[in-house]
């Protein structure tokens, strides 16, 4: 699943849920559920996420929404081989980027 979110260094949480298209609630969930999700907080307590959140957030989202792991089965892969699993899962992301495009031109065709 690709996020279209502008570069940024910081996202308020509801960024984050409308680009993965979830309640911010969930979100909020999965911070408590998942050690690797530790976003930021101001003054206010307000949640700030880094790219780096989203990275994590979205190997979650991949697990559990479209793998259809449990959130115990996520948290065990996610801490068996983490560098395996986001290079295999970077890959996925690349091609389904190439897929993408090569339907535009198909269409364009």
């Amino acid at each position: 699943m690709q996020i279209d979110l502008p570069e940024k260094r910081y996202y308020r949480i509801g960024e984050v849920a409308r680009a993965f298209g979830v309640n911010t609630s969930l979100i909020r969930f999965w911070e408590n559920e998942f050690d690797v999700l530790r976003p930021k907080k101001n003054k206010k307590g307000n949640r700030l996420f880094t790219q780096e959140d989203l990275k994590n957030l979205q190997m979650i989202f991949f697990l559990v929404k479209e793998k259809g792991f449990t959130l115990e089965g996520a948290k065990k892969k996610l801490k068996e081989n983490p560098g395996k699993l986001y290079a295999k899962h970077d890959m996925i992301l690349r091609l389904e980027e190439i897929k993408n495009e090569l339907i535009q031109i198909k269409n364009q065709l």
